[in-house]
Parts: C-alpha cells; sequence; structure tokens
C-alpha cells in the first residue's frame, strides 16, 4: 500500500509537495490543539503548592519493573516511597537481572514499610514483569514507572485525582522530563520533549485520541487493564499497544502534565539508535496487530490515530523515494514522471517550514515552562532537532517496519540494559 501511494505521488509530480507540506500541517495541528488545552486546563495559575485533595484516597500500587539497576534504583525507590498520598504501596519487579538489582531491593525492603519485591529468576520482559506487579497490588489503581525514574512527590495525587473524577477514564500519562544534559543528544532531547512530545500529547488528547501513553509513567485503572487482558507479552513496546487496546475498549487516555518524572535518556547516538528502533518497530507492531479490526465503526474513535500513522509512513517512504530518484538521476536519464531534479524545497517553502518549526517550539515552550525553570535556554538546542532526530526516525523507520512485518508472532518480547546517559 506505501509503495502504491508513493508511486503515485511520484507520478502526480506531488511527492516533493507531500514531503513538506505534511510536516507543516502537523506542527499547525499540534499548536492548535496544544493551545486549546492550555487554555482550557493550564492556564490557571501556577502549579498548585499542595496535590489535589481526594477525599478517602483509594489504594494505589506504584509498580516498578526492573532489569540491571543498580545505579539508578535507590533514587527510584526512594521518590516512589515519598508521595505526598496517604493510601499507597509500591512493588518492585526484579526480571531476572543479572547485577545485584536484587539484593539491593531486599535490602531497601527491610528499610521502606511500603516496599515489596517479586523477584524473577530468568528475564521474562517488561509486559510480564508488569502483570506479576499488577497479580499482586493490592491497589484499585496501579502507577507504572520504569526503573530510572523519579517520579515527583506529588505526581501520584495529580494522576489520582483525574481517575477518581471520571470513571471512563482508563488511564492517565504523566509528564517526563529529562535530566541526561551533559550532551548534545540530552540538551535537544530536553527540547524534545518539551516542545514536541508534550504537544502532541495534549493535541491528540483535543482531538480524542492518544497514539501512546509514557510508558515510564502512567497510572491504570485496574478495571480497565482486567477487561482488555493487560499487557501483551509479544509487543516490544507495551505502552503503545496497551493504549491502543484500552481505546478500542472505549476507554479515555488523559494526558496529565502537573504528573512530573526525570527520567534519564540515551546520550550516545547508538544509544538512542535503539531505543528509536524499538519505538518504530513497537508502533509497527501494534499499527499491524490493530489493522485488520481498526476500521470498524465501533473502533472511529482510533481512526485518526492510524491514518495519521499511515501519513507519516508514506512521508518516510515518500522522504527516501524522493533521495533515491534524485540520487539515480545524478547518473542516469529519467523519465519526466520520475524526475526529481532537486530535493532542495522552493525558497518561500522553506523559510515557511522553518518559521512554523520555530514558532511551534516557542509556543510549546511557553506553555510547558510552568514545569521547568530557564526551560527557553533549550532553544538553541532543539532548533538542531530536525536535523539529528528527523534522520534517526527515518532510519528508524525503514528498518523498524519491515522488523514488525517479520518478526515471529507470539515470541515472547524481552529488553536489554538501555543506555542511561550521563546524568
Amino acid at each position: 500500500m506505501i509503495a502504491t501511494l508513493v508511486g503515485l505521488a511520484v507520478v502526480s509530480g506531488g511527492l516533493l509537495e507531500f514531503i513538506f507540506l505534511y510536516p507543516l500541517f502537523m506542527s499547525f495541528l499540534w499548536m492548535t490543539g496544544g493551545i486549546y488545552f492550555y487554555y482550557h486546563w493550564e492556564r490557571h495559575g501556577v502549579r498548585a503548592t499542595s496535590p489535589p485533595v481526594i477525599e478517602n484516597p483509594p489504594m494505589v500500587s506504584v509498580l516498578i519493573p526492573c532489569f540491571n539497576e543498580t545505579d539508578n534504583l535507590v533514587e527510584t525507590i526512594l521518590a516512589a516511597t515519598r508521595q505526598n498520598y496517604a493510601n499507597f504501596e509500591v512493588i518492585a519487579i526484579d526480571d531476572g537481572s543479572s547485577d545485584s538489582t536484587g539484593g539491593v531491593l531486599d535490602r531497601l525492603t527491610l528499610e521502606h514499610p511500603r516496599l515489596r519485591v517479586v523477584h524473577f529468576v530468568k528475564n521474562q520482559g517488561k509486559a510480564m514483569a508488569l502483570r506479576m506487579g499488577a497479580l499482586v497490588a493490592r491497589g484499585e489503581f496501579l502507577l507504572c514507572i520504569d526503573g530510572d525514574a523519579l517520579l515527583d512527590p506529588d505526581a501520584m495525587a495529580y494522576m489520582v485525582n483525574l481517575l477518581v473524577a471520571t470513571p471512563t477514564v482508563g488511564a492517565v500519562t504523566g509528564n517526563p522530563r529529562i535530566r541526561t544534559r551533559s550532551t548534545l543528544l540530552g540538551k535537544v532531547q530536553v527540547g524534545e520533549f518539551s516542545s514536541i512530545i508534550g504537544l502532541i500529547k495534549r493535541a491528540q488528547r483535543i482531538y480524542g485520541a492518544v497514539n501512546t501513553v509514557s510508558g515510564v509513567i502512567v497510572a491504570y485503572r485496574r478495571a480497565a487493564l482486567h477487561r482488555c487482558g493487560y499487557w501483551s507479552l509479544d509487543m516490544v513496546t507495551e505502552d503503545i499497544d496497551i493504549s491502543w487496546m484500552l481505546q478500542a475498549d472505549h476507554w479515555t487516555i488523559q494526558y496529565e502534565p502537573d504528573a512530573l518524572c526525570w527520567i534519564l535518556m540515551p546520550e550516545t547516538y547508538g544509544g538512542l539508535w535503539k531505543q528509536r528502533l524499538r519505538w518504530a518497530q513497537g508502533g509497527a507492531e501494534v499499527f499491524l496487530k490493530q489493522l485488520p479490526r481498526m476500521f470498524t465503526w465501533d473502533r472511529r474513535r482510533m481512526w485518526g490515530v492510524a491514518i495519521e500513522y499511515c501519513l507519516s509512513l508514506v512521508w518516510v517512504w515518500g522522504f527516501t523515494a524522493t533521495i533515491v530518484l534524485w540520487v539515480i538521476g545524478k547518473f542516469v536519464p529519467m523519465p519526466a514522471a520520475l524526475n526529481v531534479p532537486n530535493i532542495q524545497p522552493p525558497e518561500f517553502w522553506g523559510l515557511l517550514l522553518a518559521t512554523t518549526c520555530l514558532i511551534q517550539f516557542g509556543v510549546a515552550m511557553a506553555i510547558e515552562s510552568r514545569y521547568e525553570e530557564h526551560l527557553f535556554r533549550s532553544i538553541f538546542w532543539v532548533i538542531w532537532y530536525p536535523f539529528f532526530f528527523w534522520i534517526v526516525m527515518l532510519t528508524t523507520s525503514l528498518v523498524g517496519f519491515p522488523k514488525a512485518v517479520l518478526k515471529l508472532r507470539g515470541k515472547r518480547a524481552v529488553w536489554v540494559s538501555p543506555d542511561r546517559g550521563v546524568a
């Protein structure tokens, strides 16, 4: 299907126009939705000095799947146990770690009465670790974080407040903030999460469906998970998969920007490549899994997300086809319909795209500055985002989609220790 669309675009002479106009259109779509979200929910006052007051607070279980997290674990557990919330427990799942993670967790249980630990002898994958945590949890709501995440003390209360207020909310995704900033890649990702990811989540929330919760900080209604069958064991990205399953089952996903969480991200090109390739492959796996039953009327809420994904794939393959045809045309005479004499945009469109990109960064940072001081200092670094990360997105999509197509269905997805950057 993708090859056909790209071919039609080439023949019609509209491929270059699509390549430059698609990101322009999406940028305005994200800005419009993000601004509406801000004026509707965020603009009144600054962050509260105390979390929302919840009468008769329900039990919350914090699930922390861990694999070789010795270096980060103590900080993560301490932050999780210091929540400004009255009724919660913390469950850490050691997923067959080969380092001293298990021993560190056992020692921490002696110091923190709220903490319980589950040990796996063998690495079973994050989805299985979350399933086991849910099995032993006592909470009505499950707050899931990664083994390197530092929860803001008020994060739990903000997320639970949305779940309690609206019974149809199946999950609340939080607001991850980057704390690895010692390299160019780290600094660019600070801007990425503030001016790209946060704005997209706001816009998707407004338009009715969220592509994915942030697996590093998300709270689930346990009843919603149970009805959907919990996390799939064969998906590389269990957070994308459960997001689509919940919304297909008519649960809504909310975005709570006040639920802050400080995380580590890759600061090497190798670590970034592996992370983004996993994201690209995982998104493709979920799309292919859901596609056979996606365009039925009862799943109409997900049509926008599915169409956006399809268009992004067309953009990736179209961009690649344009470069390939341009290179071939340098050496071989090409038919008029396939000739790409120049890959540079017309001066006006190039200027418009660059200006729109800067406006998007400015709008997003103005919104996000409520949650992080001096955020505008990242504007110099985030302007490099299109150069570095479009190339990464392009290449990982080209590799990830075929990997998803060729993957053996039902094979358990296990994890390896990721690049946590330099704090």
